[in-house]
């Protein structure tokens, strides 16, 4: 790793970053929603682990980047939201899914319950199936690798056999709570392997008797019980009979929706902490692998102990905003003896409010998928491990319940596909990461350098609204990293360009994942890393397909979208050693191009940044065979790069030594028109933002940008080449 890249990371994850110093993070905390329009209300969710009393304001952020690549940090108090004291004390997470059902039922005489369950973890003990509470709480549980049950506090054996990881088991259970009688049978049914059937396969049955018991209006959970007690596995078609009524449940059912209706349409399980749902249940047979074509196959929902969609703390403060206040970055700023802690937001103009001809697009998806991921602390495929963090990082080694991010594995070995921001994300907060939200700043800092005046926009306002979202900007400026997108906000991009749109895209290994949303979870994303890719972990058997909306997951490569078409550029490496210089193109000066270079003398570009030059991280490349534009002009090339950027393992077939240096590891700039007067312009790589601040702006980088902002937002429409 490069010396500068180095002083950088300790600057950022070991020196004093603001007014906070390196002590123990104890403050944190959420806003709702993360994008609002001037005028309207928005929430802070604090909270403390020692009880503490603290201004809060509200502050704009220009640059949240303290590194001596970026500009300079800098906020401005916004003196029309008056400051409040608040007082905070600790507020829980939580963490944890399961399914819960409340019924109305005066003293059942009699309670058979039956299910299909497969264990994913069994070196934690778990809750999978309870009713009741208190001492009258009934439940079924695994110790280890043992099936339990517990009947008035008394636990005792469900089955001789071990239990075993990802085997599919059927529990039939009858209570006669008059009798204080029990009757459990648990069958394990054939798999594909004779060998394991010899061993675990077959029918145990087990009976007891019991104090009788009043049972009043039951609570009826899996994976949970009345506590804390959580489980990580999967359940499918539960049955309940109360005396002589009979309600069924299929999970195969509105897999978007937060709660499952019985067969009847009555009884409701809700479900908490969002589950993962369209995964094979026991029927499963591999014969289909999209879930809509025999929805009842996947009528399963796994838990996991771990999962966190929503915080569900009570709100510290709730604010409107001034309806004249100017698009931007905005942070609640909470300040105490005991550290200051910022919660970012976005705010857009009111609809009815004046719009700038240009907007920031910041990619709140990747913030999303990133929340709260571990690759400092735990290392990863492409950095190692840190010993010396920042505060926030540290937070997230003492609190994991703070949630995982879409980079990391559930302890059961699945991957985590949703990802919400409804709970505090470390990362998410001005200098804590040098990856996407802080970077962003750097962007945001540019255009306020330009002293023209720029509007906020985020990847949820285009899913939501829309093409309406995009209409009202002649020009819509990237972040340094917008990797997930939806179908919905692919689309609304392609028809704002087909429509004149002019898109700068300032980043690299951008518009590469498919996302979805689900209305019934806002705030959150779903992602099924399907068919290849760089990923740190691959979906499991029969589970391509998005739960919300049937999408078939993974690249947007795949699925006939490579984002060289919308950008002229696409993913082709990645390596953190080092970032390096572009090399002008030998045509591009006799060019209708050629204009972008104005101000810029030196055949190589970008020679100085965070970690030596313009192009790196992640770098994308020109190609023609993934739909780049023909008549795109390549501006400039990078390929001096370190041994470690290798290029994207989606594009191999098998196991073949590459040449070195590889012809396909290449950041591009490139400029193209689009319809009705339209442009691109992508610059092929994250590390653009680390080059513009140099020498107080006075450098190529920021004279290009500012030659492509300049003219993408002159009225006059772009010709079509010849």
């Amino acid at each position: 790793m490069s010396k500068e890249i180095v002083q950088d990371l300790l600057r950022l994850h070991q020196g004093p970053m603001i007014e906070q110093e390196l002590s123990k993070k104890v403050v944190t905390g959420y806003c709702e929603p993360l994008s609002v329009r001037s005028g309207e209300e928005i929430s802070w969710f604090g909270s403390s682990h020692v009880a503490v009393e603290g201004e809060m304001d509200v502050v704009r952020l220009i640059c949240g980047d303290p590194t001596r690549s970026g500009p300079g940090f800098e906020e401005q108090e916004v003196a029309a939201i008056q400051s409040v004291i608040v007082e905070l004390t600790e507020q829980p997470l939580n963490p944890g899914s399961y399914a819960e059902l409340r019924l109305t039922a005066k003293s059942p005489k009699r309670i058979n319950l039956s299910f299909w369950f497969q264990p994913t973890l069994l070196k934690r003990d778990g809750v999978i199936a309870s009713f009741g509470s208190g001492s009258n709480e009934f439940r079924v549980y695994n110790q280890g690798d043992r099936l339990l049950a517990e009947v008035h506090s008394v636990s005792f054996s469900l089955r001789q056999r071990q239990l075993e990881r990802h085997r599919w088991y059927f529990l039939s259970m009858e209570l006669d709570l008059v009798q204080g009688q029990f009757f459990c049978t648990v069958t394990s049914p054939q798999t594909r392997s004779p060998g394991r059937d010899l061993i675990q396969g077959g029918e145990e049955t087990v009976s007891r008797e019991f104090e009788p018991t009043d049972l009043a209006n039951p609570v009826f959970r899996f994976a949970a019980d009345s506590g804390t007690k959580r489980w990580d596995g999967r359940i499918a078609e539960p049955s309940i009979e109360l005396d002589n009524d009979r309600y069924q449940w299929r999970f195969e059912h509105d897999l978007g929706g937060s709660s499952i209706s019985s067969d009847c349409g009555e009884h409701t399980f809700s479900l908490f902490q969002l589950p993962t749902r369209a995964v094979p249940g026991p029927s499963w047979t591999g014969e289909y692998q999209r879930w809509a074509e025999a929805p009842e196959q996947w009528n399963a929902v796994h838990f996991h102990h771990d999962d966190l969609y929503d915080a569900e703390w009570n709100a510290s403060s709730a604010i409107v905003l001034p309806d004249d206040l100017p698009s931007g970055i905005y942070c609640f700023r909470f300040q105490s003896e005991v550290g200051t802690d910022r919660v970012p937001f976005f705010v857009r103009p009111k609809v009815d409010g004046e719009f700038s001809e240009i907007a920031l697009l910041m990619p709140t998806c990747t913030y999303m998928a990133y929340a709260n991921h571990r690759m400092l602390i735990q290392g990863a495929d492409f950095m190692g491990a840190r010993s010396n963090l920042r505060p926030e990082h540290q937070y997230l080694v003492d609190h994991p319940e703070v949630g995982l991010s879409h980079y990391e594995k559930h302890p059961d070995g699945s991957g985590v596909m949703f990802s919400s921001r409804r709970r505090p994300i470390l990362q998410l907060r001005p200098g804590a990461d040098g990856w996407n939200f802080t970077p962003d700043t750097d962007i945001n800092a540019f255009l306020e350098h330009l002293d023209i005046s720029h509007d906020i926009l985020t990847d949820e306002d285009i899913h939501f609204d829309g093409f309406d979202a995009l209409e009202p900007y002649r020009v819509l400026v990237t972040g340094t990293h917008p990797e997930y997108w939806s179908t919905v906000m692919l689309d609304a991009l392609e028809k704002w360009q087909r429509n004149g749109g002019r898109l700068i895209y300032l980043g690299g290994n951008g518009f590469y994942w498919r996302v979805a949303f689900s209305d019934s979870w806002p705030g959150c994303i779903e992602l099924r890393r399907a068919e290849d890719g760089v990923r740190p972990w691959q979906t499991g058997d029969g589970e391509n397909y998005h739960a919300w909306g049937g999408e078939y997951g993974g690249l947007w490569r795949r699925n006939g979208r490579a984002p060289n078409q919308l950008v002229g550029v696409g993913f082709a490496a990645q390596g953190f050693e080092k970032a390096t210089h572009y090399v002008r193109d030998p045509g591009v000066m006799n060019s209708r191009a050629a204009w972008i270079l104005d101000g810029t003398e030196d055949e190589f570009i970008g020679t100085s940044g965070l970690g030596g030059g313009a192009a790196g991280q992640e770098v994308d490349r020109y190609d023609l065979k993934l739909g780049s534009p023909a008549h795109a002009v390549i501006v400039a090339s990078a390929t001096d790069f370190a041994a470690d950027m290798m290029r994207t393992k989606e594009e191999f077939e098998g196991s073949v030594a590459i040449s070195v240096p590889d012809p396909n590891v290449r950041a591009d700039i490139v400029f193209y028109e689009t319809p009705e007067g339209g442009a691109v312009f992508s610059v092929g790589s994250i590390s653009w933002f680390g080059a513009l601040a140099r020498n107080g702006y006075d450098n190529d980088i920021a004279q290009i940008t500012e030659n492509v902002v300049t003219r993408f937002l002159d009225p006059t429409p772009f010709g079509i080449p010849d």
